[in-house]
């Protein structure tokens, strides 16, 4: 494990450069929802590699709905029909070889058959297709269900409260930039860029969820803290790379399912 200290906080702004997107896409109507978590049951799910980075004495879980806006390659249109939909991730925070922190997905799911593959085909990144929607109101009401051989639920249902600055807890839970996924033997880095995430306290008045057992991990215990975001328009992938091969790995946690 890694113990994040003043010096461990993420930058406010992307630490890589994407000089060649490869995707582009907005990131809407986003909550953030962090548990405490125990970090050798983490590191337990993660591939040779990567190691548990905690904050505060703690590993942290989030899960984290969004609806994804105008997602297309650089250069061309969004689809109608096909660049919008909503996802819903399962992650924790890392860091891999040379110490670059990032994010693990244990679980992302998609109400996007395209993207669902593709992901899984091109980057073996565990991705479901599920049937999610996000409606807005009084507050932001997120429902989300997964079908097939690792069925999940959940209901969220947020009240989104004042700004807070991202610094310190805030910035180190929201601002990543960078996501690791394990394919073909291999541990692979994925580079992301976006403007500032503007935060906002929230609070749940409902919340039930089964993706974390769904997972293999067990259900989250205690309040957890929650941001909401209005979201952020410029995001930017770049190019997968390698950063450690190993043959006779197994992929680990559900991306295998």
């Amino acid at each position: 494990m890694t113990n994040a200290q003043p010096g461990g906080v993420p930058a406010v702004q992307p630490d890589s450069d994407i000089r060649v997107p490869v995707l582009r896409q907005a990131w809407r109507t986003v909550t953030f929802v962090h548990w405490r978590c125990d970090t050798a049951l983490l590191q337990r799910r993660l591939p040779a590699g990567l190691t548990v980075e905690e904050y505060d004495g703690s590993a942290w879980l989030t899960l984290t709905p969004l609806r994804m806006h105008g997602v297309r390659l650089p250069g061309t249109p969004a689809v109608p029909g096909l660049s919008d939909f909503p996802e819903t991730n399962l992650r924790t925070y890392v860091r891999g070889p040379g110490g670059r922190q990032g994010l693990w997905f244990f679980s992302l799911d998609a109400a996007s058959a395209w993207i669902t593959a593709g992901a899984r085909l091109l980057l073996g990144a565990p991705y479901f297709l599920a049937e999610l929607d996000i409606e807005a109101g009084d507050g932001i009401r997120y429902t989300g269900t997964r079908a097939g051989r690792v069925p999940a639920v959940y209901r969220l249902e947020i009240r989104p409260g004042p700004p807070v600055g991202a610094v310190g807890l805030h910035l180190w839970l929201t601002h990543r930039w960078r996501a690791y996924t394990w394919h073909a033997g291999c541990l692979l880095e994925i580079p992301v860029r976006h403007e500032p995430w503007p935060l906002r306290t929230a609070t749940a008045a409902a919340l039930m969820e089964s993706l974390t057992t769904a997972a293999g991990l067990p259900a989250p215990a205690g309040a957890p803290l929650i941001h909401y975001s209005d979201g952020v328009e410029r995001v930017a992938f770049g190019p997968a790379r390698p950063v450690r091969c190993q043959a006779a790995a197994r992929r680990p946690g559900i991306n295998a399912a």
